[in-house]
């Protein structure tokens, strides 16, 4: 279970910069951050800290007004928060409006990683960590975007996306060719290089997918 966040943490996250997500705070407060998956070190001078896709939504939790009726999804207490990559079981409390929020939230902490990170300051290709969590990353823009991960029971058809032996690239699959297609355009959008393929054995279309370097 996922430790909830102490007090100086919530007042340094409610702290960040509202458009940056840069962090003030003692050395040990940071590092702490940066452990829980919250925080990162900007790996240029002066060595700033600044808040992860997980911190951004956990500010965004902090300011909203707690939902009784409503089950919230284990990231917005902080937690880190998980793309779907299709064919997982989904537990209840993660789905609907909070959902999608979180989704929304972590798309946006994506792009100001991206922002924060990319030498150029560019949000329209993927940064060093999308290039390092494939899965996650690619999944991330198909949610993001509106589609439907396949859930885990029989029949319940949408992407699935997977690793592949290739080291910078996954494996998009989807039910139908429409669905194959879309997923190709908002990788496309999302500054992935995609293409469709056929699988040799199968005959089964498929995307391959790599983030786009320039």
């Amino acid at each position: 279970m996922t430790r909830p966040l102490t007090a100086a943490q919530r007042r340094l996250i409610e702290a960040a910069d509202p458009g940056t997500g840069r962090l003030k705070g003692t050395e040990a407060q940071l590092t702490a951050l940066v452990k829980r998956g919250l925080a990162f070190r900007h790996p240029r001078p002066p060595h700033d800290h600044f808040l992860t896709p997980a911190g951004h939504r956990a500010r965004e939790a902090l300011a909203e007004p707690s939902e009784p009726s409503e089950p919230q999804a284990p990231a917005s207490t902080g937690g880190v928060f998980t793309a779907r990559v299709g064919g997982e079981p989904v537990p209840p409390a993660t789905a609907g409006p909070a959902r999608t929020r979180e989704v929304r939230s972590a798309w946006q902490g994506m792009l100001e990683l991206r922002r924060m990170t990319n030498s150029d300051a560019s949000t329209d290709r993927p940064c060093a960590w999308e290039r390092t969590h494939l899965v996650q990353a690619a999944a991330l823009a198909l949610e993001a975007a509106g589609h439907r991960p396949a859930g885990a029971a029989e029949g319940e058809d949408g992407y699935r996306v997977r690793e592949t032996p290739q080291p910078d690239a996954v494996a998009v699959h989807a039910p139908d060719a429409p669905t194959l297609r879309a997923c190709v355009e908002t990788l496309e959008a999302s500054g992935w290089q995609a293409g469709e393929y056929t699988e040799p054995r199968t005959r089964r279309r498929y995307v391959l997918a790599s983030p786009r370097r320039v």
